[in-house]
């Protein structure tokens, strides 16, 4: 792709940034100087879909082609923001509804996925099909067939896919791997624990309501099963329904057990077993569960998961986060911070917080829900994914390795369904010994959207 032509004669502002990019393999560079603007198109233009394009928009020049959503007013406000951005004399992008359309009139250089989980493969996989490189949100997939099938088609058509665990790009996170688990200061690692305690689980009983006039809420929904109206989806009620994601298990187990995956080196677990419900808040409609428990193991080491969207944290100072115990020490990680304690009383411990970029992107103060320390993350996984397209190699979150931690998240809800431990024969695309297993692997699509086969 000749628009991937980088100078190089452009030079990092911060040491912070320096040691990120250097880890993620992005030397040199704070920003993407191609020979011309790339072309750009934003499928899903809610939070994330939106911060995600603002966050590329610093870091490399773009035309902001088109925009996608099936809200008009959300659709139409993300147009305003994007042209407020712009560069002077920049054209306004062309608003769609239907991403089959956007993708079959125009060519893009890169199309950013940030629509509600079980939108994630049709989109993605059309993306690549176009001819476009894709940035798409975790998890990528709602089933794991559908992950397979992503995998196989950023391969068969020959395009770079990174996926938004951006935490594999976190600064002081890559600290943390470069100075204190590969120096091998933990000693001999094997245990990991890894928790989400925030009350995130969106609950209630809004009645049913006529769908406005702005949204399409058919396309909305799209292969999903079709719930009665009960009002705007966005942001977090989607996310309290099994119809659409995989509960904070999909949610927020992903990015830590991917962390954890990257920091170790680990690939596909041996084994997952899953135990939780609904223990607590019984009220209202939300179907995913408030307490949950996962197990991934490996061989000497396991990793466990706990979530409860009630009650308090166990360390209050990491509400979200990893703990890697080894033989000397813990590693204690979040987005908000790192801690290594040593088991030798007179070893010293280090404490390192999260990178902000305040300074350098003032822009930032100003932008509505910002979560203002994951946008140096962000920043850093757009440049390593652009240096990916130019070098045609894989990004550090590159969508195989995102496909395993999402995998590993859904099995464990099944597990947790079914009741008994599963392990997935990757190679066969089958749990192993368990056909009914097996066959919660592919979620039913509603008519008539088709599943992508692998």
């Amino acid at each position: 792709m000749n628009n991937f032509n980088i100078n190089r004669r452009l030079f990092l502002r911060t040491a912070s940034a320096s040691l990120a990019l250097t880890a993620i393999g992005a030397q040199g560079m704070d920003i993407i100087n191609p020979a011309k603007n790339l072309r750009v198109g934003l499928i899903g233009t809610g939070w994330y879909g939106k911060s995600d394009l603002f966050r590329l928009m610093q870091v490399a020049p773009v035309d902001v082609v088109a925009l996608c959503d099936v809200d008009k007013h959300q659709l139409q406000g993300a147009a305003d923001l994007v042209k407020q951005r712009a560069k002077a004399g920049s054209k306004a992008p062309v608003l769609y509804g239907d991403y089959r359309k956007m993708l079959a009139e125009n060519q893009f250089d890169i199309v950013l996925v940030g629509t509600p989980d079980h939108w994630h493969a049709l989109q993605m996989i059309e993306a690549v099909k176009s001819g476009a490189n894709v940035y798409v949100q975790k998890p990528i997939s709602v089933d794991v067939i559908e992950g397979e099938a992503m995998v196989a088609a950023a391969r068969k058509y020959n395009k770079v896919v990174q996926v938004g665990t951006q935490r594999k790009s976190t600064p002081h996170l890559i600290e943390a791997k470069k100075n204190i688990i590969d120096t091998g200061m933990l000693g001999k690692i094997s245990h990991v624990e890894m928790c989400c305690y925030y009350h995130m689980r969106n609950n209630g009983n809004p009645p049913v309501q006529t769908v406005p006039d702005f949204l399409d809420y058919e396309m909305w929904t799209g292969p999903a099963p079709m719930r009665p109206y009960d009002g705007l989806p966005h942001v977090r009620w989607w996310r309290t329904f099994m119809e659409y994601g995989n509960g904070i298990m999909g949610d927020m187990c992903i990015h830590m057990f991917d962390t954890a995956r990257w920091m170790l080196k680990l690939g596909w677990p041996n084994r997952i077993s899953s135990e939780g419900g609904i223990y607590v808040d019984k009220t209202g409609k939300s179907n995913i569960t408030d307490t949950q428990t996962a197990v991934f193991e490996y061989d000497g080491l396991n990793c466990v998961w706990q979530h409860r969207a009630w009650g308090t944290p166990a360390d209050p100072d990491y509400p979200w986060a990893l703990f890697i115990y080894g033989e000397k020490g813990t590693l204690k990680a979040s987005t908000m911070r790192y801690d290594f304690i040593p088991v030798d009383p007179k070893a010293k411990t280090i404490h390192q917080d999260v990178v902000y970029e305040k300074e350098k992107y003032p822009e930032d103060l100003k932008e509505k829900d910002i979560e203002l320390n994951a946008a140096p993350a962000t920043r850093l996984h757009m440049l390593n994914f652009l240096q990916a397209i130019e070098e045609h190699g894989k990004p550090v979150a590159d969508i195989e390795e995102g496909h395993i931690s999402t995998a590993s998240c859904i099995l464990a809800n099944i597990s947790m369904k079914l009741g008994r431990p599963v392990s997935y024969d990757a190679a066969r695309r089958e749990v192993k010994g368990d056909a009914e297993a097996t066959a919660l692997l592919q979620r039913a699509y509603r008519t008539p959207w088709v599943h992508p086969a692998v």
